[in-house]
């Protein structure tokens, strides 16, 4: 009996595949490429002794990378890409920049303590970004767990603002301020928990007396910006440790 012929294997039929689509949404990356150079544009400001300019090119890249998640959530382009590339990006404007803009300004004079002081703080933000993305969606949304980069960023860079707009030297100074931004460093890495505003219903109603004082602050904030943002974030930065004390205390 003569068996019929069996196609081949390189003949037989073979499953469709779908074609994969690769590329990146636009939008939201837009905002973030826009923090990025911000804070590139602030590191390359400090070193040419611009500081004011780069204090305010590091708020611009915070203005910025609020919108990128926001946009993306909204158009519905959130990705995996998006969310390193962010990540990245904040290693840039709230890591390197703020660090490098004030031992360019200060921290520079002071020898080895200075450089350490500006290293510990850029540690502290790679460690602070590394932990919040292994930590997505395993953690309360209302709280931060150690400070927020942007926030240590606006300390920083709101200090160095306030400091050349009033032209204050700060040489004297120099020991105290290499304190502070190691103590930014380390409240990234801290378990301190910060109030990260995310459970405000931004769409819901609102008492008046809300209204009238948030047009407050942003008329307080327009007249002295410098003073006012520096003191607005030095106050969420003390936040933490506050709250932690509070806790302790309670324990007791």
């Amino acid at each position: 009996m003569i068996e019929e012929n069996k196609p081949s294997e390189s003949h037989q039929a073979k499953p469709e595949q779908k074609k994969v689509h690769r590329g990146i949404y636009l939008l939201p990356n837009l905002f973030t490429t826009g923090a990025l150079f911000s804070g590139f544009y602030a590191v390359i400001a400090g070193m040419n002794s611009q500081f004011e300019a780069a204090a305010i090119a590091i708020f611009v890249a915070m203005v910025l990378d609020g919108f990128d998640g926001r946009v993306a959530r909204m158009t519905n382009t959130s990705s995996a890409f998006g969310a390193e590339y962010d990540s990245l990006s904040d290693m840039v404007s709230f890591g390197v920049a703020p660090a490098l803009v004030s031992f360019s300004w200060v921290l520079g004079d002071i020898g080895k303590i200075g450089w350490f002081a500006a290293f510990i703080y850029v540690a502290g933000a790679a460690l602070r970004l590394a932990r919040f993305n292994t930590q997505i969606g395993s953690v309360d949304k209302r709280y931060f767990i150690g400070l927020p980069s942007p926030s240590a960023a606006a300390m920083i860079a709101g200090l160095v603002w306030f400091g050349t707009e009033y032209e204050l030297d700060p040489q004297p100074y120099a020991y105290l301020i290499a304190f502070y931004v190691a103590a930014a460093g380390v409240l990234m890495v801290s378990n301190a928990l910060y109030y990260s505003f995310k459970d405000v219903d931004l769409k819901g109603k609102i008492p008046f007396v809300i209204l009238a004082a948030i047009v407050l602050v942003i008329g307080v904030i327009s007249i002295e910006p410098s003073l006012a943002l520096w003191l607005v974030f030095l106050g969420y930065g003390l936040t933490g440790p506050l709250f932690w004390v509070v806790r302790k205390v309670r324990k007791v």
